[in-house]
């Protein structure tokens, strides 16, 4: 059951996973991987947010999730990572908001997740310059990526896919040059696979 609190967050965001360039599981199929499954680093950078009266702009997040086999088939196992330079208040919040306890784009992702490994604060070390996009998250989590040059060094987009973090907004393709996670018993280490950023706009 949802709360009728009014949240909205802006920002931008991007994505690193283990399938090849274009990962095709927002297309509703299967990961592209050796062993058919996704490992996927997503961090949100909120520039603007607020719920209800706790004001969120400035704070980021990070989530790493393991999908086996089709995304939309669930079974997603969830590790949430939340801004340790927010207040008690504001980590409340984003627990609420990115748990998919209040509603929006997070409660359908939440319908995917089989087990919530763990929700904790973390220094979250976000960058965007160009089209790179890196983050560090503590001793956990590192990853980066570069967006793919397309016609006249202009970006390469996706629009219109029916299943990705941020829907409605074009999705610039990128290859990754690191992706290292090790928490809760899942660990992975690549790069050169795919990567993904945008804006994002969420309201309830």
């Amino acid at each position: 059951m949802t709360t009728a609190t009014k949240w909205n967050l802006t920002g931008t965001y991007f994505e690193s996973c283990d399938c090849e360039i274009a990962c095709p599981c927002i297309f509703l199929r299967p990961p592209n991987t050796e062993n058919g499954d996704c490992n996927v680093l997503i961090t949100w950078n909120i520039e603007n947010g607020s719920f209800g009266d706790t004001d969120v702009s400035g704070l980021k997040v990070a989530m790493a999730a393991h999908a086996p086999g089709l995304m939309i088939d669930g079974n997603w196992k969830v590790a949430l990572y939340l801004d340790e330079n927010a207040s008690e208040s504001q980590q409340a919040a984003l627990g609420q908001i990115f748990g998919g306890q209040a509603g929006g784009v997070f409660e359908i992702f939440a319908g995917f997740i089989s087990e919530i490994l763990g929700v904790g604060t973390a220094s979250i070390e976000y960058s965007a310059d160009g089209k790179n996009r890196s983050v560090k998250v503590g001793n956990i989590a590192e990853a980066a990526i570069e967006g793919i040059e397309g016609l006249d060094g202009a970006d390469v987009t996706i629009s219109g896919n029916p299943l990705g973090v941020s829907l409605g907004v074009p999705a610039v393709v990128a290859t990754s040059t690191v992706n290292k996670f090790n928490d809760h018993g899942m660990t992975w280490d690549f790069s050169g696979k795919n990567g993904y950023y945008s804006d994002f706009n969420y309201e309830v």
